[in-house]
């Protein structure tokens, strides 16, 4: 009987796998929406302990999330768009400053023989992609044209993203009851204590990591820009979003703010300081208060694991496989320690350490 479960289980897993997989279009707009839900849910809930309706705290959280993405499009997106324009105008004079005068260094310093690196092969083929790109506008103009229904759908979808959200958050506390009354009786101070670690480490990664990740890039892009770094603010973001995976934002950022800073101060220490000074405070703050205040130890991630997951999301599922992977990744690694200790317990643990206790008593 346990095994004919335990071969249903599975069946059912794999089901729900192919079913995430098929209808892939379909989910996205639905999990971005359950994200949202789950963000805003303790701001709800906080409003609602000060005396307002459930439905008045949603609508107060969704004046607050509609007022900051409109910071976003009215104040980040046009100064990002800036600053890739200006990448777009200064990388064949980057391409020359690195032909001209930082591959040769390096070339001299190591002892390579002439020719080594091939540049004159990459500049010519980026330089072709780079003029094929000023007609990117005609390209996608005649896309939209041709595939009106496309982008009907992904319009659709774009709606549709607040209206679930509002739904779902209104109806959050309510939805969770019921599926708590479904629970199996026997299991269900298990599966709430299952649950409530799983909503700790989520809620960990989901509102702390993101938090952090947002102060980075804050504290990158300001300080970059303070440096009078042209792409201070492009980087910066770079850097914070790579904080994803710990110790990657500072790899990449303070590599990318180098290499700018030597094309366009050249061998100026002062700005090459200010870049290590900047990027070194970002580590301070992150190391010893961002992190330990906004997430803890709770999310128990090898940096490691978070690269996989994420790579093994994007190939499974596309975009969505790249919204679920993280929060399935923690999810899995909280299956996984229970799945450890009840190994320890287990009669197989047990038998395997009498067994070889035994042949090393054995004469």
């Amino acid at each position: 009987m346990n095994d004919s479960r335990s071969w249903l289980g599975l069946a059912a897993l794999v089901l729900l796998g192919w079913l995430v997989h098929q209808l892939q279009p379909v989910l996205m707009p639905f999990l971005v929406a359950l994200l949202l839900a789950y963000l805003g849910d303790p701001l709800v809930d906080r409003l609602e302990a000060r005396g307002l309706s459930r439905t008045s705290g949603v609508v107060a959280v969704f004046i607050l999330f509609s007022l900051i993405l409109l910071a976003l499009l009215l104040v980040l997106v046009p100064l990002l768009g800036k600053q890739l324009l200006r990448l777009y105008e200064l990388a064949p004079e980057m391409l020359d400053w690195l032909q001209g005068t930082a591959l040769p260094w390096v070339q001299k310093k190591l002892g390579l023989r002439y020719g080594f690196w091939r540049f004159d092969r990459i500049k010519t083929l980026l330089t072709e992609h780079l003029g094929q790109a000023t007609d990117i506008a005609g390209i996608l103009l005649a896309q939209v044209t041709s595939s009106s229904l496309a982008l009907l759908a992904w319009l659709g979808n774009l709606l549709l993203i607040p209206v679930v959200s509002f739904y779902l958050l209104r109806d959050w506390d309510v939805m969770i009851g019921h599926l708590r009354n479904l629970l199996p009786r026997k299991r269900e101070e298990w599966v709430v204590r299952l649950a409530g670690e799983c909503h700790e480490v989520l809620g960990a990664f989901l509102r702390g990591q993101l938090l952090v990740m947002l102060a980075l890039a804050l504290v990158y892009a300001g300080g970059l820009m303070l440096v009078g770094l042209e792409l201070g603010l492009l980087i910066g973001l770079l850097a914070g979003l790579a904080s994803i995976v710990p110790y990657m934002g500072f790899v990449v950022g303070i590599v990318a703010a180098l290499v700018a800073v030597l094309f366009q101060f050249g061998l100026d220490w002062y700005p090459l300081l200010g870049v290590v000074v900047v990027f070194g405070i970002g580590q301070l703050l992150e190391g010893m208060w961002l992190t330990p205040l906004l997430v803890g130890d709770r999310i128990g991630l090898h940096p490691v694991a978070v690269i996989f997951a994420i790579l093994a999301g994007g190939q499974l599922f596309g975009f969505t496989g790249v919204l679920l992977a993280l929060p399935v990744a923690a999810v899995i690694m909280v299956l996984l320690r229970h799945v450890h200790e009840f190994y320890k317990l287990s009669t197989l643990y047990g038998e395997s350490g009498g067994d070889s206790q035994e042949s090393s008593e054995s004469p």
